[in-house]
C-alpha cells in the first residue's frame, strides 16, 4: 500500500474551505480537512470515484494534515481502504484519501 506524502486540494475545495473558515472561525486548513475526512469515513458507503483536480495553491504534507494523531488517521483510512478495495477494485491510498476528502468537504460545507 502506497503512502501519502502531499495532499493537494482542488480550487472548489479551497473555496468551500474558505467559507467554512469564515463560518466556523477555524483558521487552519488541516483542522477543517481532518474533520471533513472523519465525516466521510463515518459514512459507510463507498465515496464515488471521480477525477478531482489538484488545481489550487493549497497543499500540505501528511504530517501537517494529520498532526499528532497521524497514526490514528492513517489506521482509520487504511481500514476503510481495505473495505473499499474489496467492493470497488484497486486504487492507491492517496487517491482514496482524495475522494474521501472531497466527499467530506462537501458534506461539511452543506452541514454548516
Amino acid at each position: 500500500m502506497q503512502g501519502i506524502d502531499i495532499i493537494r486540494l482542488s480550487e472548489k475545495q479551497k473555496q468551500q474551505l474558505i467559507i467554512l473558515k469564515r463560518k466556523t472561525g477555524i483558521e487552519n486548513w488541516n483542522v477543517l480537512c481532518r474533520w471533513a475526512l472523519c465525516m466521510s469515513l463515518a459514512d459507510p458507503t463507498v465515496p464515488p470515484k471521480e477525477d478531482i483536480p489538484s488545481d489550487s495553491n493549497v497543499e500540505m504534507t501528511w504530517k501537517t494534515f494529520a498532526g499528532e494523531y497521524a497514526d490514528v488517521y492513517l489506521t482509520l483510512l487504511k481500514e476503510s481502504y481495505r473495505k473499499f478495495v474489496k467492493s470497488a477494485g484497486e486504487t492507491d491510498l492517496s487517491t482514496f484519501l482524495k475522494i474521501h476528502l472531497n466527499r467530506g468537504i462537501n458534506l461539511y460545507a452543506k452541514s454548516i
